[in-house]
């Protein structure tokens, strides 16, 4: 077992990967959340019925530090919304972060963002990213001091991109507005989450760093598709009902025009959010 790694130790935040076939890959995601300069975590792995090897791959590593659970669906639901719901339900932290079992976080991610938390009193918490190439790693910078930037619905709507495995919120939150479980929402299931979350919380915070390395991986990413992306975005927008009870209406179209061409220029030119 690992320094540090006892499964009494008290859990802040609870840390969920869900995953299909990623044996490649979730043993650097896994050594991510292991570098992370705060050690008050735990790493439920939710295992979507993968076929090749993932299992093992982190039960090696679930059997040398007790922060790692694993978990092993009775039968594959389709996409991550599922298995991040169920990873939500059998958490122990205050707050809940999301990563992807293909991507990885700078070492400082968790200390920054519960920094932030403390300092503005922040329910959500986001940050910026940086694309890497697989067989690659992602080239972080070490933080000395993070700025932040406050992030309203009405942002978030028109060009705020919030990277899923950037953020950390309130498990209240989550328990609150699961992510919705609907195929139609494969891909999307995030936005229409996170809106719900700031309808109620008013506003979020964002660490304007790179605090997450996104890997792209040719052919495997529904994300990689912009036009299904835009049309899996408008879907969403078009069905979002505020708490009200009103639907968005035809602010959906202007809001997906608005948040795509936004989106073109930071991950087509810059390659960072």
């Amino acid at each position: 077992m690992t320094e540090g790694s006892s499964a009494d130790d008290a859990v802040v935040v609870s840390v969920i990967m869900p995953t299909y076939n990623n044996e490649a890959h979730i043993g650097a995601a896994i050594e991510s959340v292991q570098s992370q300069t705060r050690a008050e975590w735990e790493l439920i792995v939710v295992n979507d019925c993968s076929t090749d090897g993932t299992a093992d791959v982190v039960e090696s590593y679930a059997s040398e530090d007790a922060r790692i659970r694993l978990i092993t669906l009775a039968s594959n639901m389709g996409a991550p919304a599922g298995p991040r719901n169920v990873g939500v339900e059998a958490a122990r932290g205050t707050y809940i972060a999301l990563l992807d079992a293909d991507d990885l976080w700078h070492p400082q991610k968790l200390d920054l963002q519960l920094n932030a938390i403390r300092t503005t009193g922040a329910r959500f918490v986001s940050a910026g990213l940086i694309d890497f190439d697989d067989g690659e790693l992602p080239e972080f910078s070490y933080v000395r001091r993070a700025r932040l930037q406050r992030i309203s619905m009405l942002r978030t709507l028109i060009n705020t991109k919030t990277p899923t495995s950037t953020v950390l919120a309130e498990r209240a939150l989550f328990l609150r507005y699961p992510f919705n479980e609907s195929l139609e929402y494969k891909a999307r299931e995030d936005l229409d989450c996170f809106l719900h979350m700031h309808e109620e919380i008013g506003e979020s915070i964002k660490v304007l760093h790179p605090l997450l390395g996104y890997r792209i991986t040719a052919g495997q990413q529904i994300s990689g598709n912009k036009l299904t992306m835009l049309k899996r975005h408008y879907h969403v927008l078009s069905r979002y009902e505020w708490s009200s009870g009103r639907p968005m209406g035809t602010l959906a179209a202007l809001f997906t025009a608005s948040h795509f061409a936004s989106a073109l220029y930071h991950r087509a030119w810059r390659g960072r959010m």
